[in-house]
C-alpha cells in the first residue's frame, strides 16, 4: 500500500506521439518521440513492439504517460517518461486521451 501522498508525486500528463520506430537489435522495444508541450519532444523507449507490429499507426495518438521518473537508459538509449497501458495475457490497450485535451495537460 501507499499513501495519496506517494500517489501524489506521479505525475501522468497527456502526451503526442509523433514517431514510433522499432529498437535496433529489440524485438520488444520501441523508440518513440512524445510532444508534451514542451521545448523539445522527449524520446520514450517502450516494450510494446509485439503489440505494434507495425509502429506509425502510433503516430497521432494521444495517451498517458508518467512524466517525472528519472530517465532510463534502455539498450543505449535514454527514456525520458512512461507510457501507461493495461495488458492482459496477449493484448494491450493503451490509455488513449481525447484528442480534444491539450499536450502536457495534467491527469488528475
Amino acid at each position: 500500500m501507499i499513501s495519496i501522498d506517494d500517489f501524489k508525486k506521479v505525475e501522468i500528463k497527456v502526451g503526442k506521439i509523433l514517431s514510433a520506430s522499432p529498437v535496433e537489435g529489440s524485438l520488444k522495444l520501441l523508440k518513440l518521440s512524445v510532444d508534451f508541450a514542451e521545448d523539445t519532444p522527449r524520446q520514450v523507449i517502450s516494450g510494446i513492439a509485439k503489440y505494434f507490429p507495425d509502429a506509425k499507426v502510433l503516430a497521432g495518438k494521444k495517451c498517458a504517460f508518467v512524466t517525472n521518473l528519472e530517465p532510463r537508459e534502455i539498450m543505449g538509449l535514454t527514456s525520458q517518461a512512461m507510457i501507461v497501458a493495461a495488458s492482459a495475457e496477449e493484448i494491450i490497450s493503451l490509455f488513449e486521451v481525447s484528442d480534444s485535451i491539450p499536450e502536457g495537460t495534467l491527469v488528475k
